[in-house]
């Protein structure tokens, strides 16, 4: 046969194969799709900070951090006390087929994008982007629950929190004429004011720290996400605290916190989880109206940048009403918060659940220890397991919303609505 004869042959077979294919139309397999997942970024409040029950948490070498014990340094990743009790994991999620809690304690905006531990005081973790990238790569991430702001460069809920108790703490056991007693010199004994927790140029600068790192979020996973198509929640804060104490801890022994020095009442508010001075709760409630303004302008803001984008903002600032801290005579028995739990020196784990009878000597002995090791103190107000039990109905409604932002509220009777 000569070569053209072949030639012709092959071609002539070739395209005899292509037309049979054409004809047949066989489809090429198909890839499998890959499982669902929702993932929680951002802070404390979705962490599950105060829920206990943590799970090992991946460092930024890939080493997986359990229980460092309580001396170990508080940037452990660890101490990003990720609870199997999270919010993320009590929501009824019908189609998701996994969940991946990525958020730390403490966590900034600046942690979106950039390593945890590349900034003072940060934990050993990588960016929350980076470990999202991390899930996307086996998952279709369908929702991403985000709860930020709390904590920037301008104020972290720790220091606010911090400041208003010791406040109260220094009035209740220390009369003016003792400020020898602090080796720092004068300790501020007044109720904290709205200027106190933080001003207005301050949340604008935190507004505009919250706006950049969500805008990261939202185009990492426009380039990510499986499929395209994810609802982000950007939920806010609740407050631990009522807008006042119940009656019963308004004065005790005669005295109350409007007066210098008094101790007894400072015992039975420290037990019963909520030393504060009365007058620092409207600040204190002005401060998370702050914070929810802060995430609903974040929403707002990206939804007008990202129009195709599924935001929807979660508004849980009732989520707590009736079980806060020192709400009801019981407290902190039925409050949906953590009460303010600190160790004495040297920390085992061990909280000191009663000041009664300490003088002011060992009051600062155990301040001290909260400043040198903050894990010891860290869950302090925060939503406990059974607050994140409510957080989680709040999130089952937001996911299956068909709104752009709703409330979660929660009635006299514990009943929770999401409207």
């Amino acid at each position: 046969m000569s070569r053209f004869r072949r030639t012709a042959l092959v071609a002539a077979l070739a395209v005899t194969t292509a037309a049979l294919s054409t004809a047949v139309a066989l489809p090429a397999p198909a890839s499998a799709a890959l499982p669902t997942a929702a993932v929680a970024l951002g802070d404390s409040f979705i962490s599950g900070e105060g829920a206990g029950a943590y799970t090992p948490v991946v460092d930024v070498n890939g080493v997986a951090q359990g229980f460092p014990g309580w001396t170990a340094p508080n940037s452990n990743a660890y101490f990003c006390h990720r609870s199997a009790n999270a919010s993320l994991h009590r929501a009824d999620l019908p189609g998701i087929q996994a969940r991946f809690n990525l958020a730390c304690s403490g966590g900034q905006p600046h942690d979106i994008a950039t390593a945890s531990a590349a900034r003072a005081k940060g934990r050993q973790v990588a960016a929350q982007l980076d470990q999202l990238r991390t899930v996307a790569r086996t998952h279709d991430i369908d929702l991403v629950l985000v709860g930020l702001g709390s904590n920037n460069s301008s104020f972290t809920f720790g220091d606010v929190a911090e400041k208003c108790a010791n406040r109260f703490i220094a009035d209740a056991w220390t009369g003016w004429w003792e400020f020898w007693a602090y080796l720092n010199g004068p300790v501020p004994q007044d109720p904290c004011s709205d200027a106190d927790l933080a001003t207005s140029a301050q949340f604008a600068a935190a507004t505009a720290e919250t706006v950049a790192a969500v805008r990261q979020l939202l185009a990492t996973l426009d380039e990510v996400d499986a499929d395209g198509q994810h609802r982000v929640v950007l939920q806010d804060y609740t407050n631990p605290l009522p807008v006042d104490l119940h009656p019963n801890f308004h004065s005790e022994d005669g005295r109350d916190d409007t007066r210098d020095k008094f101790r007894a009442l400072g015992a039975e508010r420290y037990a019963a989880g909520c030393p504060i001075h009365r007058a620092s709760l409207l600040p204190g409630h002005h401060f998370s109206q702050g914070l929810g303004t802060l995430v609903k302008s974040t929403r707002d803001t990206l939804a007008a940048e990202f129009p195709g984008a599924d935001l929807v903002y979660l508004n849980v600032q009732r989520a707590f009403d009736g079980a806060r801290l020192c709400e009801s005579a019981a407290s902190p028995t039925g409050a949906l918060a953590t009460p303010i739990r600190l160790q004495d020196d040297p920390p085992n784990g061990v909280f000191v659940t009663s000041l009664s009878g300490k003088d002011k000597i060992a009051i600062q002995r155990i301040a001290n220890t909260c400043a040198t090791y903050f894990q010891t103190c860290q869950e302090s107000w925060h939503p406990n397991a059974a607050g994140h039990q409510v957080l989680g109905r709040c999130l089952t409604g937001a996911a299956a919303t068909a709104a752009s932002a709703v409330s979660c509220v929660r009635a006299a009777d514990g009943s929770v609505t999401v409207s």
